[in-house]
């Protein structure tokens, strides 16, 4: 399957595999966070997992943005840094807030994961983008 990021005509601006590896993470970790905030919210105790459920949407909803401005890597300025560092520091705080419960429920437990391996892509694709 051809990969539509080597079409661009602008594909120089970033290193490919680590712009694609960041545009899926943040994907996985949109859907994933949704479906942590849903679980969570249908759990027995929504009110208790109220900070989780408010983290999950935070980070649902940074991450699709993060994916739709990776997705277009023609050269723009800076702005798109900002949008990943950000993604970084909600994708950190959820998936600390999320780790505290992954022991009593595995909808955390990936979703931290999830959220984790978003923050490394973003990081990395930082890395090499400087």
């Amino acid at each position: 399957m051809d990969d539509i990021l080597t079409t661009h005509p602008s594909r120089d601006s970033f290193d490919l595999e680590q712009l694609r590896a960041a545009i899926d993470a943040a994907n996985h970790c949109a859907s994933t966070c949704a479906t942590c905030s849903d679980a969570c919210l249908h759990g027995e105790d929504a009110s208790a997992m109220a900070r989780c459920i408010d983290l999950d949407n935070q980070c649902a909803a940074i991450c699709r943005t993060t994916a739709d401005i990776l997705s277009r890597p023609g050269p723009n300025g800076d702005s798109w840094r900002a949008i990943v560092e950000a993604c970084i520091t909600v994708c950190t705080e959820c998936a600390d807030e999320c780790g505290s419960h992954g022991e009593h429920h595995d909808h955390c437990r990936i979703c931290a994961e999830a959220c984790r391996a978003c923050a490394d892509a973003c990081r990395t694709l930082l890395g090499v983008a400087d």
